[in-house]
């Protein structure tokens, strides 16, 4: 039954219920993390054999490059062969990084406000505003690197397909909107893939800034746990035909491939992005770890071989995801205090609680000895407007351990929700 059809004697009852059962659960001094989607121990595992591929010094000569060495700023040629074939793009778009993405991106913002991008008037530092646009729910970690640099950080509702478009063309009239933030397969925290609609509508926007930055993260490009891999658009292609060679900077990484700590990464762009980006990070460092990006050649060889490997991370992730939303459908759902998405790749859960639910229930799971990503965090500025979201992370615990938090988890909503509706 519906706690919002239930009589307040009926509701005082149900609390009373619920109380005991979060008083047995706290009582059990659980210590379970379920608030970053980091891959599991059973995953690691899974591609240890990784680090034997280079066994002796012949082993790091390739393409005439002996990888121990300095050179090669921009990545081993083979590393750039493997990304451009996973992302569709070309060899010659793609710079290789270190471990993290994430470094690649705040590079790319930095550069921006130290020296301007390539069609830039001035450096971002010196000018009176920048906003930029943040699709939400979305990634804390994208937002809080534009509050970092002192943006005004807009929010654009997400959609079934992706961000509202109509709200996107209408706020990029404003030239200080530099740029946006997009995840368009999986994204973080629901789980949404972009429409091709949406998609070509983002290629063709027409910005009032001419160095209009379009932060495409592709971080789960590949990270199918349910069904088929899912074919998706090269956007660098897309925005070149549609006018807009330079808009865009596209990112992937191996973080949940292989090992988040020691992956390699990706930025792709045009040509002449990756030009201009190269000669401002040749100052900051002589190149990247060589031989790890051999490392991962070597043993992720191709696009077809890499999905074979990604089909053992999803028969590991799905029972994970199927003991979230399973407890979910048992437990939530017939009481009309929540709504979610069942996704079929990335590594969330998003629940959408009633208003005002979000924060309390966090700090219920917490007092319980769960740890979850913080209430707001997929919002700008950590603000959820309606107190609602909660991201759900159920890639770090073991099934056993899952099922545990999940339960938690329910109870703590359940209790959060019986308390506003008893004032």
């Amino acid at each position: 039954m519906e706690y919002t059809s239930m009589t307040r004697e009926q509701l005082q009852a149900e609390r009373q219920a619920v109380e005991k059962e979060f008083e047995a659960l706290k009582a059990k001094g659980l210590k379970l993390d379920m608030s970053r989607g980091k891959p599991g121990k059973a995953q690691l595992d899974l591609v240890s054999d990784m680090l034997t591929v280079i066994t002796s010094p012949e082993d790091c000569v390739v393409d005439g490059v002996d990888v121990r060495n300095y050179g090669e700023l921009t990545g081993l040629p083979c590393a750039k062969r493997y990304f451009a074939e996973i992302l569709g793009c070309r060899a010659e778009e793609c710079f290789i990084g270190g471990n993290a993405s994430l470094t690649l991106m705040y590079d790319t913002i930095a550069k921006a406000y130290t020296h301007g991008l390539l069609h830039s008037e001035k450096p971002w530092a010196k000018l009176d505003i920048v906003k930029f646009l943040c699709p939400s729910p979305g990634y804390d970690r994208h937002f809080k690197v534009s509050q970092s640099f002192g943006m005004e950080l807009i929010t654009i509702p997400m959609t079934e397909t992706g961000p509202d478009m109509d709200a996107v063309e209408e706020a990029v009239k404003d030239p200080a909107v530099k740029g946006m933030w997009c995840v368009p397969k999986y994204s973080n925290p629901e789980g949404i893939i972009y429409s091709d609609e949406t998609i070509d509508r983002i290629a063709h926007l027409k910005p009032a800034a001419p160095d209009f930055l379009l932060m495409w993260d592709n971080a789960y490009c590949i990270h199918e746990f349910d069904g088929d891999f899912v074919p998706f658009l090269d956007i660098i292609s897309l925005c070149r035909e549609a006018g807009n060679p330079d808009m865009v900077f596209e990112y992937a990484s191996t973080s949940k491939v292989t090992f988040p700590g020691a992956g390699i990464s990706v930025m792709a762009s045009s040509v002449d992005n990756i030009k201009y980006m190269t000669d401002l990070l040749s100052i900051q460092t002589i190149s990247y770890d060589k031989v790890n990006q051999l490392r991962h050649v070597r043993y992720l060889k191709d696009k077809a071989h890499t999905l074979e490997l990604m089909k053992k991370h999803a028969a590991i992730m799905k029972p994970k995801f199927d003991a979230v939303v399973s407890a979910l459908e048992e437990k939530i759902a017939p009481l009309g205090i929540a709504s979610w998405k069942r996704p079929k790749g990335g590594y969330f859960v998003s629940v959408d609680t009633m208003d005002g639910l979000a924060k309390r229930t966090l700090a219920l799971c917490k007092e319980a000895g769960i740890v979850m990503t913080g209430a707001g965090a997929t919002f700008p500025y950590g603000v959820d407007p309606r107190d609602r979201n909660i991201r759900i992370a159920p890639s770090l615990p073991p099934v056993e351990e899952l099922q545990v938090a999940i339960d938690v988890f329910c109870t703590c909503l359940k209790l959060a929700a019986l308390e506003k509706l008893l004032g």
